[in-house]
């Protein structure tokens, strides 16, 4: 796949060295960087992956909206501010932010529970358990994409919904970091095995 990232920090390093060992055509651009933002969106005809501070992501979003149309336009960014709070409660979702800002693209919420750190480990497997990945998202086509990229790093979509549940997403990240970063605590241990979910 031709791949496209806005943004040349951490997450951009990250994801993206993953995806170029898995053989996709990937360029990075920043506003600083030799490659531009324009030049990454316009590569990205397969997908392009939103890597910048959420407000920024916005105004750059908008400012692309013509080489972002018709894009898998994937968003991983996090508007998390101090005290891990949730800059965006009450709404709208920064993906739903970013999905008005360039309303040609087709936006998949994706890769925000994690610290760059994890999508740098080759699989990120715990326990014998690959990461599961999960994905909002109203076009079936991005979402397929998307999935694939997911498989691509060793990991596992999972379906969490449109992208009007983008916000549960969000604030899940919110609360997690809170939990890691702020507390030092094993956040997984929050959720009960499949078994005693009350699921099955």
């Amino acid at each position: 796949m031709r791949i496209g990232i806005l943004g040349t920090g951490n997450m951009a390093d990250a994801l993206g060295g993953q995806w170029r060992r898995a053989g996709h055509e990937v360029v990075a651009g920043g506003r600083s960087a030799g490659t531009g933002l324009r030049e990454a969106a316009e590569h990205g005809t397969d997908a392009v992956l939103v890597a910048l501070p959420w407000q920024a992501a916005v105004e750059v979003v908008g400012e692309l909206a013509e080489p972002l149309r018709g894009r898998v336009l994937i968003d991983c960014t996090n508007p998390v501010g101090p005290g891990f709070r949730l800059l965006t409660a009450g709404g709208p979702a920064a993906a739903e932010r970013i999905a008005a800002a360039a309303p040609g693209a087709r936006v998949v919420k994706a890769f925000n529970l994690c610290h760059e750190d994890v999508w740098r480990t080759t699989p990120p497997v715990f326990d014998g358990r690959p990461l599961a990945v999960p994905l909002c998202g109203d076009d079936e086509a991005a979402l397929s994409v998307v999935r694939r990229l997911v498989r691509d790093l060793g990991c596992e979509p999972l379906n969490a919904g449109g992208l009007d549940r983008a916000g549960l997403l969000e604030a899940t990240a919110a609360l997690l970091i809170g939990l890691w970063v702020g507390e030092g605590a094993d956040a997984q241990a929050i959720a009960p095995p499949l078994a005693f979910s009350g699921a099955v």
